[in-house]
């Protein structure tokens, strides 16, 4: 496809704040499913969910096969309240990995059965009036940090009263600030920028009536922080499968904020090779930025649907994100450049045919063929004679 898409700022970055103010930690995610499915249908695309929630849109191409899956999460990272503790604070377990150090200071709320309170996620020495260098020394780490409630509770006896119980979840407030710069800072942009991109990219399709040569589905799952993402969503019609999510800009690694991050591997292993290298060629060819990089401590939608057994090629397009799973920062032209590319790859012709049929014999099967490369020796080197 030749045509330019025309991705719309305004509109990606206000569903990514529509998505930002519902809390969405795992186990809690039916507003933000509600939300993300009713915006689906206002763009024309037939929307159905699966029991616990899991959104699989359909766009239709002009065939049904080998047809196409994007997908991203809806859930993010929170707490969970473990123990009702003496002095009337809330003894927390993490929803997700992420380190107690980034829940020190967050405000956030209970989402108790008899309401919402508010709180601070405090470290059980949080006074340095009281322990003076003991505030920096006490150790990180979830047993060492405590919810302070918004409420008279000065004993469990009071949280009782107040209806807080064992297992009520807690949404740690996003605080997200979007610079005019194109910078976005917040918490839980992993991965709701993932899922703005996702509807940043239709709503252009939808708009410039861009064809698509097989039909794609559009998922968004509600377990990946919990490692389960997209073990239940797909179709057998679908034969290949894009991840967007987040890359991690940290020292040694090559991810970046601006322009598209592909990930070749993660600890899962490499992705698939033919959908990789489509990917990045489709960038080469319509002008997006992009690099590629490798994660060793990174999972997410598309191992969760190898891992359940489907046979479907993987791939990982990321944006770049500084201080993944704490204070995160992005930058708007990252996702811009991963929504022209998703559509690029939608509406681009297949390459594997066979793909179509779930088994198939070795005709048309693909090759990797190895070419033997130039070995860049110096003339002036006796070895090179």
């Amino acid at each position: 496809m030749n045509e330019p898409i025309d991705i719309d700022p305004n509109y990606l970055t206000d569903q990514l704040k529509a998505l930002l103010a519902i809390p969405s930690p795992t186990g809690f995610t039916d507003e933000a499913v509600r939300h993300t499915a009713k915006e689906l249908e206002r763009l024309g695309l037939e929307v159905k969910l699966t029991r616990r929630g899991a959104i699989r849109a359909l766009r239709p191409g002009a065939a049904e096969r080998p047809a196409r899956g994007i997908v991203s999460h809806l859930d993010t990272l929170g707490a969970q309240v473990k123990a009702l503790k003496d002095n009337g604070r809330l003894e927390l377990v993490s929803i997700g990995h992420w380190s107690a150090r980034f829940a020190e200071g967050a405000r956030a709320s209970i989402l108790s059965s008899k309401g919402t309170y508010r709180g601070s996620i405090l470290p059980l020495k949080a006074s340095g009036h009281t322990f003076n260098e003991e505030i920096d020394t006490q150790p990180t780490g979830w047993p060492y940090v405590e919810m302070r409630v918004d409420a008279l509770a000065r004993d469990k006896k009071d949280l009782v009263q107040l209806g807080i119980e064992v297992g009520d979840i807690v949404a740690v407030d996003p605080q997200p600030e979007f610079i005019g710069n194109g910078f976005i800072v917040s918490r839980h942009l992993d991965n709701k920028a993932g899922v703005a991109v996702m509807l940043a990219t239709l709503e252009a399709m939808q708009r410039q009536e861009i064809e698509a040569p097989v039909d794609s589905y559009w998922l968004f799952t509600i377990g990946e922080e919990v490692g389960v993402g997209a073990s239940a969503a797909l179709v057998p019609e679908i034969a290949s499968l894009v991840a967007i999510d987040n890359g991690t800009t940290a020292p040694g690694q090559n991810s970046q904020e601006f322009g598209v991050t592909l990930a070749m591997a993660d600890q899962t292993g490499p992705f698939d090779y033919h959908l990789s290298k489509k990917l990045y060629e489709l960038c080469t060819e319509h002008g997006i930025r992009v690099q590629k990089d490798v994660f060793r401590f990174y999972r997410s939608d598309a191992a969760s649907a190898v891992e359940a057994g489907h046979d479907v090629r993987t791939a990982l397009l990321t944006f770049g994100v500084d201080a993944s799973h704490g204070y995160e920062r992005i930058h708007l032209h990252a996702l811009i450049s991963l929504a022209k590319l998703t559509a690029q790859y939608v509406a681009s012709e297949v390459q594997i045919e066979r793909d179509a049929e779930e088994v198939s014999g070795l005709r048309g099967f693909t090759r990797q063929k190895v070419r033997k490369a130039e070995q860049g020796l110096n003339p002036d080197e006796p070895d090179a004679q």
